[in-house]
């Protein structure tokens, strides 16, 4: 029934053509760390111009980006209520601003235009592992708030839930 063989060569299977990269024994998709890349020095040069020469009234950029950091801030409020939303800003903020910039680096920038021996540029999000990357986070995220606000308490509700889902498959 359990069969090694398969799971390895599901972990061996690839969509596309990659250009690799090898950094520190690690194999890496190296057309996706440029773009990730890229965004990184797109967030922090936005970040930059819109908290340098801060005044007490915005106008101009700042204002701008202190609007989006208030939009984030209002997701945030909505979604994980009033009393819990502050401590989870930073993360929530990070996902939002690099989910976003992913997007839009690859639907604005004409990236196919740049020449490759192996694949193309694109979304860092259109590659699974950036996707997997992210889940993962937000799934340890979750599970860290959940112990943090409710305790071991929560493994009683897990179980339960697990144990009426077993007896409907059963």
């Amino acid at each position: 029934m359990f069969d090694s063989n398969m799971f390895t060569l599901l972990a061996e299977a690839e969509v596309g053509k990659h250009f690799y990269w090898n950094l520190a024994g690690f194999l890496v998709h190296g057309q996706v760390l440029v773009v990730i890349w890229f965004v990184f020095l797109l967030l922090l040069i936005f970040a930059f111009l819109g908290s340098s020469n801060a005044e007490r009234i915005p106008h101009g950029f700042q204002n701008f980006m202190e609007s989006a950091v208030e939009f984030v801030t209002d997701i945030a409020k909505d979604q994980l209520g009033e009393s819990f939303y502050k401590e989870w800003i930073p993360f929530v903020g990070t996902l939002f601003f690099f989910i976003f910039g992913c997007n839009w680096a690859g639907a604005i920038i004409p990236w196919k235009l740049i020449q490759l021996p192996e694949g193309e540029f694109a979304a860092p999000t259109n590659d699974i592992n950036t996707t997997v990357a992210l889940a993962l986070l937000t799934s340890l995220a979750y599970f860290y708030a959940g112990l943090s606000k409710k305790g071991l308490d929560i493994s009683n509700v897990m179980l339960n839930q697990f144990h009426f889902f077993y007896q409907l498959i059963s």
